[in-house]
């Protein structure tokens, strides 16, 4: 973080060593890694705790520190009743004045336990929970997980979430009003990235990027492949991980795009930054098949503005907010190759439009940062 911004950090008077819960690989979930960076900044001694996989990243060097779970299951019910009983006796032991639980798939452990051992509890909810696909999809196991958000959540004294449209579902559901604090990257300036070279990439192409750690199916990768197939001159990399990767991968070799998409794996963050700057076009395409995704902010958003690179969006409620406001990029009503393959070609031929994009997005990292974001639930701390 640049000294400027380390200046607005203020220690508070009292040091706390705080338990930071979460359920996924430590490693690649920027909005949790941001939060215990923030927390150490502000004088306190965070304590990130989550799994360990086999294919875990190494953790790079942090200020603060971590601890990882080895657990038997890796899904269903027999991983999150594992999860949840390891949470709960590793807190009830542990060292902590408060305890800061991510999700709903920790919030039990958690809440029982700063029941128990009086101590403080701040819950970051990521998403409208009970409203995911896999939930949705699965009634029985979705009323569990609502039972038990409705007997803790009217209790909680600090909420937070990831957008406006989320929290007020929330109030809907329980009269709470939540803080909101987007997952906007930290405003430290990105290093140059280089060249395309340096990562095998051409230079003579349109390089369009689909980021992210939840690259499922309806959020618009299969539409993105298959856009492919009618456009020329142009290169998609899609970069990270998700349950549709190997059914587009199939699509790739069947339909023989090898030459127009290529995939990169899960990677740190900051090498993936420095591979997104060298894009022109970033894609966020979740479509309003389910709730959640109605409401989606993605993090892929804001790491295309503080790329600097415009972005081909589809028209959801927090994402067309941005996007309009900002003026950073176009949206698609309807998330179809064909409608991706005229919006794509569209750009490609107004290059003046495409200019005036990257210069807003400059204009808006300098707005949009965690910074800013954070301060919100300072007092809680």
């Amino acid at each position: 973080m640049c000294k400027a911004l380390r200046a607005n950090f203020v220690p508070m008077s009292r040091r706390l060593r705080v338990i930071v819960l979460v359920s996924n690989d430590l490693s690649t979930d920027q909005r949790v890694l941001k939060v215990c960076n923030t927390l150490h900044l502000w004088g306190h001694e965070p304590v990130l705790t989550g799994r360990e996989l086999p294919e875990s990243l190494a953790m790079s060097e942090l200020p603060f520190q971590t601890h990882r779970i080895k657990l038997f299951f890796r899904r269903g019910p027999a991983f999150y009743t594992e999860l949840a009983l390891r949470l709960f006796f590793r807190l009830l032991f542990a060292k902590m004045d408060a305890i800061h639980a991510n999700d709903l798939d920790t919030l039990l452990p958690a809440y029982l336990v700063a029941r128990l051992r009086r101590k403080q509890l701040v819950y970051d909810t990521h998403e409208y929970f009970t409203g995911v696909p896999e939930l949705v999809r699965r009634p029985t196991v979705r009323k569990i997980w609502k039972t038990i958000e409705q007997f803790i959540f009217p209790k909680l004294a600090h909420v937070y979430t990831v957008n406006d449209s989320i929290a007020a579902l929330y109030r809907s559901d329980y009269g709470k009003e939540l803080k909101v604090v987007r997952n906007i990257p930290s405003g430290t300036r990105l290093g140059k990235s280089g060249s395309r070279k340096a990562y095998g990439l051409p230079d003579d192409c349109f390089l369009i990027i689909l980021q992210g750690n939840g690259i499922n199916v309806d959020r618009g990768g299969e539409e993105a492949v298959e856009m492919m197939k009618g456009l020329d001159g142009c290169l998609l990399l899609i970069a990270g991980s998700g349950d549709v990767l190997p059914q587009l991968k199939s699509y790739v070799a069947n339909e023989q795009l090898s030459d127009k998409v290529r995939f990169i794996s899960r990677m740190p963050y900051e090498k993936l930054m420095q591979i997104t700057m060298l894009c022109d076009l970033g894609l966020t395409l979740d479509k309003d098949t389910n709730i959640n995704y109605r409401f989606s902010l993605p993090n892929k958003l804001f790491d295309y503005i503080h790329a600097g690179i415009p972005v081909l969006a589809s028209d959801l409620v927090e994402v067309s907010r941005v996007v309009n406001h900002y003026r950073i990029g176009v949206t698609v009503s309807n998330v179809t190759a064909d409608e991706l393959i005229v919006a794509v070609n569209r750009l490609r031929e107004n290059q003046q439009q495409l200019e005036t994009f990257r210069t807003n997005c400059s204009k808006a990292a300098a707005e949009l940062t965690w910074e800013h974001e954070i301060d919100v639930i300072r007092e809680w701390y």
